[in-house]
């Protein structure tokens, strides 16, 4: 199968319990229009689901405004904001139980506080980043940064989202939370790619570019 350039990604749904809440909370706390999209699922699912979903921003007051109003939505603090090394930022997990970093390389504030966010990251908690990647690369997907067996950037231009591999233990040592988890991940991913299910289990559906 010819796979050239089959690489955006349009959305991701999260699956949810209750469609209606989960709706309202991300228009009051995020806002992200049709990139992030829910629909309803009783799929068993327990502790660390295997992703995370990042919002990029270019300074601290717009980690503080997404964490706040996420806050004020409903959403519980796995890390609260701070600054660290690489810059600030906080996570926090929403009502339905997805988890959410927000965060900026910045350190202080450029100009006026806004909502504008930079990026959308779809992080996958791996087994085997180097497989994974392969299975990926196979199906039209170039690798925009890789650091071995830790950490892999795919390359998806023209996406809503970016797209990352990290092991599953350190992405959930990222989130602050425990890395064991069973079940349903409760996320698809919807592109250009095809319909498949990968090697950790992450589904993909055929989904308009």
């Amino acid at each position: 199968m010819d796979t050239t350039n089959r690489t955006a990604i349009d959305h991701v749904t999260l699956e949810v319990t209750d469609v209606a809440t989960a709706e309202v909370f991300y228009d009051q706390a995020f806002g992200l229009g049709g990139t992030v999209r829910v629909r309803e699922s009783d799929a068993p699912t327990s502790g660390f689901r295997g992703f995370t979903l990042s919002l990029v921003v270019a300074q601290p007051s717009t980690v503080d405004s997404l964490v706040g109003t996420a806050l004020d939505a409903g959403a519980t603090v796995l890390k609260p904001v701070a600054k660290s090394f690489w810059g600030y930022g906080g996570v926090v997990r929403a009502p339905d139980g997805t988890i959410w970093k927000v965060a900026s390389t910045a350190k202080k504030d450029s100009g006026p506080p806004t909502r504008e966010v930079d990026d959308v990251v779809l992080l996958l908690g791996v087994q085997d980043v180097r497989a994974t990647k392969q299975f990926y690369v196979d199906r039209g997907l170039a690798v925009g940064k890789s650091f071995g067996s830790r950490y892999v950037e795919l390359d998806t231009p023209g996406s809503a989202l970016k797209l990352a591999l990290y092991t599953r233990r350190a992405a959930a040592k990222d989130a602050g939370v425990d890395p064991d988890g069973a079940g349903s991940h409760r996320l698809v991913v919807h592109g250009d790619t095809g319909t498949f299910t990968d090697p950790d289990g992450f589904r993909w559906e055929s989904g308009p570019r």
